[in-house]
């Protein structure tokens, strides 16, 4: 099974395409793919709605479940 940053990566077709639709450098998506840091509240949100839900803000940014109601 592939990872939710993989599945993100996979949707737009590389990093740097990942990293341009969502507003931040490539680099920073290097790191999610290497788990080096995660993905920030408002960029999983950015993503989901981008991706029109086929990558879900809470599987990039599970703490995101603390916070639903």
């Amino acid at each position: 099974m592939k990872s939710s940053i993989q599945q993100l990566i996979d949707h737009f077709g590389s990093q740097q395409a990942t990293a341009d639709a969502l507003g931040v450098k490539q680099g920073t998506v290097s790191g999610w793919f290497r788990g080096v840091h995660g993905v920030s509240a408002e960029v999983a949100i950015r993503a989901e709605v981008i991706t029109k839900g086929k990558v879900r803000a809470i599987e990039l940014r599970p703490t995101l479940a603390n916070h639903a109601a």
